[in-house]
């Protein structure tokens, strides 16, 4: 069998992302690759604890400079790919870039080309995200409009990210409002869903809206495995 390429994952932002993308990255190679193999895979988890007192803060400068170090540790420890387990920290992609020599797996790139077919799209995801230029930007490269929830729905989503699903907390009830925001979304035009934080997929999926529903943490595992497979990429 041949020699697998070893990822380097930066996490914890959440453990229960990370924990997905554990799985999702496993259960790939193994596969695809059949017989033993997993996937290897070094995580560097942040503690999460440090980094959300920086988001409210906006001190985005701050959690770039720990990603980067932590990113060229990853490198210096023999990672051959690098990429983040967030889609918020996306923001700060830049700096990880700016500290590693070895590919950095934009997830952001990923999705947008995931859902290029589409005119237009509904996101859903922290706060931080929907309200920045992130995906808008990235998706019209491909001609997709981006629209995002109104504001009061806007803090029902990121509320339940932040108090519910980063911690575990899987609520009926919170499933059932984000049924109604994504029909919501769709009766503004979307003609599917991207769940644009690692966590939201824990939550909905693709049975709970009349359109399609693209899960990003699934899409940028997906892509993750063909860099770790010799040859995959060619």
């Amino acid at each position: 069998m041949c020699e697998l390429h070893r990822l380097g994952l930066l996490g914890g932002m959440t453990w229960q992302s990370t924990a997905s993308y554990y799985r999702l990255l496993n259960e790939a190679v193994h596969d695809r690759v059949g017989g033993s193999a997993s996937a290897p895979v070094t995580i560097h988890s942040v503690d999460f604890g440090d980094f959300e007192p920086r988001q409210r803060a906006g001190d985005w400068a701050g959690q770039g400079r720990i990603l980067a170090e932590a990113a060229a540790a990853l490198q210096a420890g023999g990672a051959e790919t690098i990429a983040l387990a967030t889609n918020t920290l996306h923001l700060v992609a830049d700096q990880i870039r700016a500290a590693i020599t070895v590919p950095f797996v934009d997830l952001v790139d990923v999705v947008a080309e995931a859902v290029a077919e589409y005119a237009t799209v509904g996101l859903l995801a922290t706060n931080y995200t929907m309200t920045s230029d992130m995906y808008p930007k990235r998706m019209a490269d491909f001609g997709t409009q981006v629209i995002v929830p109104e504001a009061a729905e806007r803090e029902i989503v990121h509320n339940v990210i932040y108090d519910e699903l980063q911690v575990g907390v899987i609520s009926e009830r919170s499933r059932e409002a984000y049924r109604a925001i994504m029909a919501g979304l769709v009766a503004r035009g979307a003609e599917a869903i991207v769940l644009a934080c690692t966590e939201i997929g824990l939550l909905v999926d693709d049975s709970d809206a009349s359109v399609p529903v693209y899960d990003t943490t699934a899409l940028h595992c997906a892509v993750l495995t063909d860099y770790m497979i010799p040859g995959a990429l060619a």
